[in-house]
């Protein structure tokens, strides 16, 4: 998912896009935490996916330009 796509969304898009990805953020904490190995790089695309929604998302509500 790339930024520029992200920007074309609607702000009702990008908070059930969020949603989905705190989910699964929270997903393979549980699998961490039980001890099912999930592969590394997941934590942290998980994170800076949720990072890019909620930055177009807050440009989006102050109506700033990409």
């Amino acid at each position: 998912m790339s930024f520029k796509d992200l920007v074309k969304q609607t702000p009702a898009q990008l908070e059930e896009e969020l949603l989905k990805l705190r989910r699964e953020q929270f997903n393979l904490r549980m699998a961490a935490a039980t001890g099912q190995a999930a592969k590394p790089d997941q934590y942290g695309k998980a994170r800076k996916n949720i990072a890019r929604v909620k930055t177009a998302l807050s440009q989006q509500r102050a109506g700033g330009k990409v």
